[in-house]
This record gives structure tokens, C-alpha cells and sequence, in this order.
């Protein structure tokens, strides 16, 4: 039987990990949120319980409960792993929706959240701490960093490459072979043809470049 987790953070992403968690049968000690109106609240029968440096709490970590991370907000999410792994020695677990399709040769790292519908197909694989959200499909030989978004619906074709940080909207086609350098941003709704450049933001069908 798997430990107990704690979640980081109490809205947004939190309440889909905590559905994620109860699809497979994974209980949720409780929320920690720095917010102090979300304190003593509760989600679905499960309480926030304090803040994320609450010792009180955060030294079950690694021992009687896992952790997971749940905020798309990129900078708050490396404060967190930077705090679990230096604080508690830990990574983040992931977060896979038990409706989610991972194919046995797909490798994945820790931290991911992956929602319900979504596909990881043969022969690709994910670094850490990245969010594929419902119903997203990663076709075969893609390769994932780590902090990534890719959002509802977006399909990745085979043999595409997207380096850390990037964000693709919802909706997105990535067609085959194309590379998606750091911290590019794609809009919703896209569809990329070729490659995009490091922290270039594109929209559009074809997706082209956005001056800022």
C-alpha cells in the first residue's frame, strides 16, 4: 500500500491531484497552502492544514507521507522542489490519472501531473515536474524536459523535441520532427509546423512569431 501524500498548494491544480490521488486509491493527508485563509478549510472532506514550511507537517515527508506539487505557477513549483529536496531529501511523486494511457516503454521522471484522458504513447519520455493536462496526446520517440505545460487536447506528433520550461496552450498540434526550444510559449489553438526558437512566444495556423 502507498504512503499517504500531502499537497502543495490548495487550488487550481490541487483539486484535480486530489481526484487523481482518490482514482487510485491514494489517500491525501491534507493540503499545505501559505495562503492563510485557505487554513482549516477543506477540500472534498480533506483539510488545508497549514503552511508549506509547517514543520509540524512537512516531517512526515519521506517517512510516513509522500509529496506532491500542485501549481502550474513554474517559479513557486522550483521553490518547492528546491525546498523538498534540500529540506526533506525527496522528489515530488507524480500525479497520473488512472483514465490516463501510459504505454510501458514511455519513461517518466518525478513530479509529472498528468489528467485524466491523457495519452503517453511507446518510446517517449518526460523529465520532471511537467503538467499534461486532460486528454493531451505525446505520440511515440517525443522527448519532454522538465517544467513543462502542455495543455488540454494538445496532440504532439511523433519524434518532437520541447525543451525545459516550455508552455503550450490548449488545443495545440506539434507536427512530427519539429523542436520547441526553452521557454518558447505556444498560444492556444495553434498548430506548429516548424521549429521555435528559445523563449519565443508563436500563434496562429501556422503558428509565427508574436512581437512583443
Amino acid at each position: 500500500m502507498e504512503k499517504p501524500v500531502i499537497i502543495f498548494g490548495s487550488t487550481g491544480l490541487a483539486k484535480a491531484a486530489l481526484e487523481i490521488f482518490n482514482s487510485n486509491n491514494i489517500v491525501v493527508y491534507g493540503f499545505l497552502d501559505d495562503d492563510e485563509k485557505t487554513h482549516n478549510t477543506e477540500i472534498n472532506t480533506v483539510s488545508v492544514l497549514g503552511a508549506t514550511d509547517d514543520h509540524g507537517f512537512t516531517k512526515l515527508i519521506g517517512q510516513k507521507c509522500e509529496a506532491f506539487i500542485a501549481t502550474d505557477d513554474n517559479a513557486l513549483r522550483k521553490e518547492y522542489v528546491e525546498y523538498l529536496t534540500e529540506t526533506r531529501k525527496v522528489m515530488p511523486m507524480n500525479a497520473i490519472h488512472q483514465s490516463a494511457s501510459v504505454s510501458s516503454s514511455f519513461s517518466i521522471g518525478h513530479g509529472n501531473f498528468v489528467n485524466a484522458g491523457a495519452v503517453l504513447s511507446n518510446d517517449s519520455k518526460m523529465g520532471n515536474h511537467n503538467v499534461i493536462n486532460t486528454k493531451a496526446i505525446i505520440e511515440q520517440e517525443v522527448e519532454i524536459g522538465d517544467f513543462v505545460q502542455i495543455g488540454a487536447g494538445s496532440i504532439i506528433n511523433t519524434r518532437v523535441k520541447i525543451e525545459n520550461e516550455v508552455f503550450i496552450g490548449s488545443g495545440v498540434t506539434v507536427v512530427a520532427g519539429v523542436k520547441i526550444e526553452k521557454g518558447a510559449r505556444i498560444g492556444a489553438g495553434s498548430v506548429v509546423v516548424g521549429d521555435v526558437k528559445k523563449g519565443q512566444t508563436v500563434f496562429g495556423n501556422p503558428a509565427q512569431p508574436i512581437n512583443k
